[in-house]
């Protein structure tokens, strides 16, 4: 297509430097960033298998859609949003880890960046707002800006993305912490205790794969970027739902929002979900 296009609209071609470097960030390895697990072992057109398929692990946001509908419909919040985004961001990352290129990268890190503007758009307490800011509307435009602002300062230096992305987990345990002061719920500090700890071990392994990959390479075990793809998913699963909790005892109290468990509430694990034990008929109406 491209030649083409060359052929019959010559005047209007890109120079050819600037079709290969087009094509060159495309590319595969075309990234600095290349993690700890060998490359090409498994398969001559994958460069990380095991990083890819466990990226696939993010797939299971259609389970947390579902969970999560009574309190989004109650809530009158676009909550879907956030875990359709969670579906890129396991395409986007299993794309990057077959392919190692630039572009992949960059589609992982901003598919992740947007996620977090979601989040705190959506789920961000009202009572932690900027002193100027009045509405979550305002609030919600404050974070598109933003966002996009950084979005476009992450093209300047992109190795520094990830680190960047990570310190988001810190002003997360900050506004946890917080939020919690107050909260007598034992489901609810049970699922704050599990969220941290399982956000530590992910860190843990990612850190760990980062800068301690010719231990683990004596060791040969280089998977440990694979675990954190799935300590991240369960993490934000637990995490998200707990910060739903919060805001739905804070927003629509009317609604008895309690926790449960799927597939089974007396499991010991499972995934974590809102449950709506009033109705619209009961808030008070002044």
């Amino acid at each position: 297509f491209i030649h083409l296009f060359v052929e019959c609209f010559p005047r209007f071609s890109p120079s050819t430097y600037s079709m290969e470097k087009m094509a060159g960030v495309f590319s595969y390895q075309s990234s600095d960033i290349d993690w700890c697990e060998d490359n090409y072992r498994h398969s001559e057109n994958v460069a990380e298998f095991f990083n890819m398929v466990s990226s696939f692990f993010f797939l299971v946001s259609p389970i947390m859609l579902y969970l999560l509908h009574p309190y989004a419909k109650e809530r009158n919040l676009a909550v879907h949003m956030v875990w359709v985004m969670m579906i890129f961001v396991g395409l986007f990352s299993a794309y990057f880890h077959m392919t190692l290129s630039f572009v992949g990268q960059m589609l992982d890190e901003l598919s992740i960046l947007w996620v977090i503007a979601a989040g705190y758009s959506l789920w961000f307490p009202r009572k932690l707002f900027p002193s100027f800011i009045k509405d979550r509307q305002t609030f919600s435009k404050l974070v598109l800006v933003m966002t996009v602002i950084t979005t476009l300062i992450s093209f300047v230096k992109p190795n520094a993305n990830a680190y960047a992305l990570n310190c988001f987990g810190l002003h997360f345990l900050y506004m946890l912490a917080i939020e919690m002061r107050s909260c007598t719920d034992e489901r609810a500090l049970r699922l704050a205790k599990l969220s941290v700890g399982l956000w530590v071990l992910a860190i843990s392994c990612w850190v760990g794969d980062r800068f301690g990959c010719s231990f683990w390479q004596k060791m040969n075990f280089c998977y440990l970027h694979s675990l954190w793809h799935i300590l991240i998913v369960i993490a934000v699963a637990y995490g998200s739902t707990l910060i739903a909790y919060l805001d739905a005892n804070n927003e629509i109290p009317y609604s008895l929002p309690g926790l449960q468990y799927w597939p089974c509430d007396k499991w010991p694990v499972g995934l974590p979900h809102i449950v709506l034990k009033g109705t619209a008929k009961t808030r008070k109406r002044c």
